[in-house]
């Protein structure tokens, strides 16, 4: 059944039709291979790849992004795309340690409250920069220009240099090697110092800046989902925990720094957990679930409210509530925007004083097998579940009041059988959100082209256009011409309803 829908309804003037694209997972292919991160050594590993946690795969036989950008910038154009989301490797960038470069922290008990990022230092960091990468991200971003394309520019989607996380040495010393990654202080500082060259740089190519993207991914997969293939892939729940407050921290800081050198916006892209209980009696699981994998992160960085740490165990992080006070006045107010990336969702049960995942649900259902929903399920098993992306923009708006954007939404499906009717529901839901009056400037689809997908390698396929990683031949989805027709009438076209699900 259709849900009904506004007679004509059409996108505000100047909404995005875009798609997302992460450096790591699109850059490599051809040239400049880039061998200085921490998932560059980590997909390489020979234990990782005979125990199977990685597919042996390997992003240096990618879609070549990086000198092919312009044949892309085009194929994009002629579908109408008028936005991307494009990120900048901080190994690219810098590929060698930039500790020498001094900067001024201030800290209270183990909290940094605060880093200042002058211009002699970013002459500094300059001085140590690549270059050559430096100008060919310029490039990159002018091209997208000249297309009629807007920018906006991802400072992190998880790779780190290896000067700051070795993975391989962190899960062969049980984490207590000095790089770390985000369990140390210093990434926190070397972060903030990345993102303030890179404000420095480029904001005259781009609409606006988000921080990261996804941060709870790296802090849960790399030390609580430690099967998911992440590194260091090391289970610890007190390193789950501090990754997740250095981070929160390394936002503030990198908003504070970036503002110093842009008056372009600050955004976080972030994929809020989407919780259903499976009975009545777990709605308060759901709800817990929601703030811990959710509002704990944006709470801080909104309201100061840092109340998440209050609320560990005895066994939390190695770090207590007297090292942090439940208020942080300076991490209030450090986002201007909000990107929502959504897949499917999560349908839990209690389970003695825990809780599980039901299976068959979300994301935990069987390629090629109907959900126990009966809906359509991907090849990488997640339920196509449209409507979570509604209830997440609403629980969002209501609970943040800051402009919201759909950055990721995309499905792995080689054959394309569910893709278009995934794309149609999708944005329907997006068009009943502003009919609601959320504020939603935009629809970002992950992906354009199919793309390295992390320990999965190139098996699973996001794409709208198929990329041929041997010979980089290009082949076009029914579902491209879809996302065209939608961007063509500002809306979806009273032809394609008839796609719509719930």
């Amino acid at each position: 059944m259709i849900p009904i829908r506004l007679r004509h309804f059409m996108f505000p003037k100047g909404f995005k039709f875009g798609y997302s694209l992460s450096g790591f997972q699109s850059e490599m292919g051809l040239s400049d291979e880039d061998t200085n991160s921490d998932w560059w050594k980590w997909v390489h590993d020979e234990v990782n790849i005979e125990s199977g946690l990685v597919s042996g795969d390997l992003p240096e036989n990618g879609i070549a992004y990086w000198d092919l950008f312009k044949k892309y910038h085009l194929l994009a154009k002629e579908l109408l795309v008028n936005a991307a989301r494009l990120g900048v490797e901080w190994s690219r960038i810098f590929p060698k340690d930039t500790r020498e470069v001094k900067v001024s922290v201030e800290e209270k008990g183990h909290d940094i409250v605060d880093i200042e990022v002058t211009e002699s230092n970013l002459r500094g960091l300059d001085g140590l920069a690549n270059k050559s990468a430096v100008a060919h991200y310029a490039e990159i971003f002018e091209d997208l220009r000249k297309n009629g394309i807007s920018l906006i520019l991802n400072a992190y989607h998880w790779p780190i240099p290896l000067y700051l996380h070795d993975p391989i040495e962190a899960r062969n010393t049980a984490l207590s090697n000095e790089r770390n990654g985000w369990l140390n202080h210093a990434t926190v500082v070397e972060f903030a110092k990345y993102c303030a060259y890179i404000a420095w740089k480029f904001s005259d190519f781009v609409e606006s800046f988000s921080l990261m993207n996804e941060p709870n991914v790296v802090s849960n997969n790399g030390y609580v989902n430690i099967k998911s293939g992440f590194p260091p892939s090391f289970p610890s729940t007190h390193a789950a925990n501090l990754a997740k407050k250095h981070i929160i921290e390394a936002c503030a800081r990198s908003f504070d720094c970036m503002k110093a050198y842009t008056d372009k916006p600050i955004g976080l892209i972030y994929v809020p957990p989407v919780i259903q209980n499976l009975s009545p009696r777990d709605k308060k699981v759901a709800e817990e679930m929601k703030y811990e994998g959710g509002y704990s992160f944006f709470d801080p960085l909104t309201t100061g409210d840092f109340g998440w740490v209050s609320r560990l165990s005895d066994n939390g992080p190695r770090f207590t509530e007297k090292d942090s006070s439940t208020r942080r006045p300076d991490l209030k107010g450090r986002l201007e925007w909000i990107g929502v990336n959504y897949y499917s969702r999560t349908v839990l049960q209690r389970r003695g004083r825990g809780h599980s995942a039901v299976p068959g649900y979300g994301f935990g259902c069987t390629p090629g097998i109907l959900s126990k929903d009966n809906r359509a399920v991907s090849d990488f098993g997640w339920e196509v579940y449209p409507k979570g992306l509604l209830n997440v923009l609403k629980e969002y708006n209501d609970r943040y009041h800051l402009p919201m954007a759909v950055l990721e939404n995309g499905v792995a499906d080689a054959s394309d059988k569910i893709r278009p009717s995934f794309l149609v529901s999708h944005i329907h839901q997006v068009e009943r959100a502003i009919s609601e009056g959320i504020n939603v400037n935009g629809y970002f689809h992950w992906s354009l082209f199919d793309n390295y997908e992390w320990c999965s390698g190139f098996r699973m396929k996001f794409g709208l256009v198929g990329v041929d990683t041997k010979t980089k031949r290009v082949e076009m989805r029914p579902s491209a011409l879809v996302f065209k027709r939608i961007a063509e009438n500002h809306g979806i076209p009273k032809d394609m309803e008839w796609l719509v699900s719930e």
